[in-house]
Protein backbone atom coordinates (compact mmCIF):
# COMPACT_ATOMS: atom_id res chain seq x y z
CA UNK A 1 0.00 0.00 0.00
CA UNK A 2 2.89 2.68 0.79
CA UNK A 3 4.29 1.81 -2.59
CA UNK A 4 0.98 2.63 -4.23
CA UNK A 5 1.31 5.92 -2.09
CA UNK A 6 4.45 6.81 -2.86
CA UNK A 7 3.54 6.01 -7.26
CA UNK A 8 0.65 8.26 -6.80
CA UNK A 9 2.57 11.04 -5.26
CA UNK A 10 5.05 10.92 -7.59
CA UNK A 11 2.85 10.51 -10.90
CA UNK A 12 0.71 13.46 -10.15
CA UNK A 13 3.92 15.59 -8.95
CA UNK A 14 5.29 14.47 -12.97
CA UNK A 15 1.88 15.23 -14.49
CA UNK A 16 1.41 18.75 -12.80
CA UNK A 17 4.47 19.86 -14.60
CA UNK A 18 3.90 18.31 -17.98
CA UNK A 19 0.92 20.47 -18.68
CA UNK A 20 3.23 23.00 -17.55
CA UNK A 21 6.26 22.40 -19.89
CA UNK A 22 3.43 22.13 -22.56
CA UNK A 23 1.95 25.35 -22.00
CA UNK A 24 5.59 27.03 -21.63
CA UNK A 25 6.09 25.41 -25.14
CA UNK A 26 2.52 26.49 -26.37
CA UNK A 27 3.51 29.95 -25.16
CA UNK A 28 7.12 30.13 -26.91
CA UNK A 29 5.88 28.28 -29.86
CA UNK A 30 7.87 25.54 -29.64
CA UNK A 31 7.46 21.48 -30.24
CA UNK A 32 4.46 20.24 -28.28
CA UNK A 33 3.74 17.49 -26.04
CA UNK A 34 0.69 15.64 -27.76
CA UNK A 35 -2.95 15.29 -26.27
CA UNK A 36 -2.99 12.04 -26.05
CA UNK A 37 0.46 11.78 -24.08
CA UNK A 38 -0.68 14.30 -21.44
CA UNK A 39 -4.37 12.09 -21.17
CA UNK A 40 -2.24 9.40 -20.43
CA UNK A 41 -0.24 10.79 -17.76
CA UNK A 42 -4.53 10.83 -15.64
CA UNK A 43 -4.88 7.30 -16.64
CA UNK A 44 -1.36 6.19 -15.26
CA UNK A 45 -2.57 7.81 -12.14
CA UNK A 46 -1.84 11.31 -12.41
CA UNK A 47 -5.49 12.41 -12.80
CA UNK A 48 -5.65 14.94 -9.73
CA UNK A 49 -2.13 16.44 -10.69
CA UNK A 50 -3.18 16.91 -14.66
CA UNK A 51 -6.22 18.60 -13.58
CA UNK A 52 -4.34 20.51 -11.08
CA UNK A 53 -2.06 21.50 -13.90
CA UNK A 54 -4.81 22.54 -16.48
CA UNK A 55 -6.43 24.73 -13.87
CA UNK A 56 -3.24 26.23 -12.53
CA UNK A 57 -2.11 27.14 -16.00
CA UNK A 58 -5.16 27.70 -17.83
CA UNK A 59 -3.96 24.70 -20.09
CA UNK A 60 -6.59 22.50 -22.40
CA UNK A 61 -8.93 23.71 -20.34
CA UNK A 62 -11.54 24.73 -23.24
CA UNK A 63 -11.16 21.25 -24.84
CA UNK A 64 -13.58 19.41 -24.29
CA UNK A 65 -11.37 16.01 -24.39
CA UNK A 66 -9.61 17.33 -21.31
CA UNK A 67 -12.80 19.56 -19.45
CA UNK A 68 -14.55 16.43 -19.27
CA UNK A 69 -12.28 13.72 -20.03
CA UNK A 70 -9.31 14.16 -17.10
CA UNK A 71 -12.62 14.65 -14.34
CA UNK A 72 -13.95 11.36 -15.76
CA UNK A 73 -10.74 9.49 -15.22
CA UNK A 74 -10.48 10.89 -11.67
CA UNK A 75 -13.92 9.60 -10.74
CA UNK A 76 -12.69 6.21 -12.60
CA UNK A 77 -9.66 6.00 -10.44
CA UNK A 78 -11.51 6.80 -7.22
CA UNK A 79 -14.45 4.08 -7.30
CA UNK A 80 -11.84 1.07 -8.59
CA UNK A 81 -9.35 2.66 -5.37
CA UNK A 82 -12.77 2.40 -3.40
CA UNK A 83 -13.70 -1.20 -4.72
CA UNK A 84 -10.14 -2.00 -4.21
CA UNK A 85 -10.38 -1.19 -0.49
CA UNK A 86 -13.68 -2.11 0.05
CA UNK A 87 -12.98 -6.12 -0.97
Amino acid sequence: MNYLVVYLFIINILAFFVYGIDKWKAKKEKWRISESALLIWAVIGGSIGALLGMYFFRHKTQKNKFKIGVPLILVAQIVLIVCFLTN
